[in-house]
């Protein structure tokens, strides 16, 4: 039977119902994430090639079935933890996620233990969140998944949330099943323009809001961050606050369609021309799915139920992958709301109720994400403190590079030239645009380190000797 959400919250949630919907950003996980890229992961477990034992795939049935109902069954997971499988840990993890009572959680954490050989306990972030350190374990393992993976582990997510059964029912789909985890909300699929909140607490996407002028953007402070677009001339600022609420935004500027998705977990804003599909396939309409890949929001197409790479515009399932769509980006430049309309002093800004009579606090999220990843990323590229801000690009034919935003500000400053592997930064407002060395402009955008570097591993980082 079914399982409603209602149900789950009260029963299997590892993070509050209430902390989960609060006004924007996924629900809440552990801030004990912060110790990641300070703990060292222990060595990898061995992992078996083959098939599962029969009597090990019956006790993987039997547990699945037993979290959907809020317990844990207690003769399969030993089976499971004395298999000696190692693969199978990944779907402890899931386990994890959705069981709230301890007795129940420690349970797992000992088989994760005896399966891998590790204890998580040693890892700081483990007092505050099993789930997360365990998690972070196996992310940083890079362990294979145990055969019939994404079967089993649609099982259970689609139990939670029915709209997530066409990305685990695509069976070529280019997702990689072992770095999904649940944000905390359910799917955003409500029709394109509907202006309410979702009832059962989504993160509502913001369709055709409604645009002003800069004279009517008195009522956002000239200090907060704007996330400026410019297309074919015309400037276009989405206030952060606004942005943090709605975590994707659906609008025509000059003509032009764009997809914008504001993953607050990754501090990171990309601007995606929607438009630029192939003939013949309907123009995407974006969404909030509830899901994330290593702290990464996963958004999809709500037409087709095509799940797109939030980082790259690639289209990783259904019918968008099928006909090889990558959504074409532009640059989004994150500035001052002073400094953004002094660059562009004909620029828009996003009404103060978003045209849609809704109120937004200044600071929605409260510093939530001050402390580092809440949600599992894995081990983490030591070369900059996790939650520092770059500018990535990729510049045609070249590698990634990305420029730490405060040291390039600075240099920019001092009149020195900001340069790497064929990429220019110029300042927009004051906030930074790429270029290439003919002077084309290269599309970009700021992130977090973790997230630029977890899907651009192979970047080359500008900047001072740390």
């Amino acid at each position: 039977m079914k399982l409603a959400l209602a149900a789950v919250c009260a029963t299997l949630l590892l993070a509050a119902c209430g902390d989960s919907t609060r006004e924007g950003g996924e629900g809440r996980g552990a801030q004990a994430s912060s110790a990641v890229g300070r703990y060292e992961f222990p060595d990898p477990p061995a992992a078996p090639d083959g098939g599962l034992d029969p009597d090990v795939d019956a006790a993987l049935s039997a547990l699945t079935r037993s979290v959907i109902s809020g317990d844990v069954d207690a003769g399969a997971l030993d089976v499971v933890a004395s298999s000696g499988d190692p693969r199978l840990a990944w779907l402890l993890s899931d386990y994890l996620r959705f069981t709230r009572f301890e007795p129940s959680s420690e349970a797992l954490v000992s088989a994760f233990e005896e399966l891998t050989g590790a204890d998580p306990r040693a890892d700081p972030s483990f007092r505050d969140s099993p789930w997360l350190s365990v998690t972070n374990h196996l992310i940083a393992w890079d362990l294979p998944a145990p055969p019939g993976y994404r079967e089993r582990k649609g099982e259970l997510f689609v139990k939670i949330e029915t709209g997530w059964m066409p990305f685990f029912a695509d069976a070529d789909a280019e997702i990689d099943w072992r770095l999904v985890s649940w944000g905390g909300v359910p799917i955003d699929d409500r029709n394109l323009g509907d202006p309410d909140p979702c009832p059962r607490g989504c993160i509502p996407a913001l369709d055709d809001p409604k645009l002003t002028p800069t004279s009517e953007g008195d009522w956002y402070p000239d200090d907060r961050t704007v996330f400026g677009v410019v297309v074919n001339g015309k400037a276009v600022a989405f206030p952060k606050n606004i942005m943090e609420v709605h975590e994707m935004v659906n609008v025509t500027v000059a003509g032009r369609r764009l997809g914008i998705p504001y993953c607050t977990l990754c501090g990171s804003a990309q601007a995606y021309f929607l438009d630029s599909v192939p003939g013949g396939v309907a123009e995407p309409v974006l969404r909030t799915s509830g899901l994330l890949s290593r702290s990464n929001k996963v958004m999809y197409d709500l037409r087709s139920r095509s799940v797109l790479d939030t980082f790259t515009g690639e289209a990783l399932s259904g019918p968008l992958q099928d006909a090889g769509v990558t959504l074409k980006q532009t640059s989004v430049v994150a500035s001052s709301w002073r400094e953004w309309r002094r660059a562009h002093p004909d620029t828009r800004i996003v009404a103060r109720d978003g045209g849609i009579g809704r109120s937004y606090p200044l600071d929605p999220l409260g510093g939530r994400d001050d402390q580092g990843p809440i949600f599992p990323i894995g081990d983490a590229d030591p070369r900059l403190p996790v939650h520092e801000q770059v500018l990535g690009v990729i510049a045609p034919g070249g590698p990634p590079v990305a420029f730490p935003v405060e040291d390039a500000v600075a240099a920019l400053a001092e009149g020195d030239r900001v340069r790497l592997a064929g990429v220019e930064l110029r300042r927009d407002g004051d906030g930074l645009r790429a270029e290439a060395a003919d002077g084309a402009e290269l599309a970009s955008h700021q992130a977090f380190w973790f997230a630029w570097s977890q899907f651009h591993p192979e970047t080359k980082l500008w900047g001072p000797a740390r």
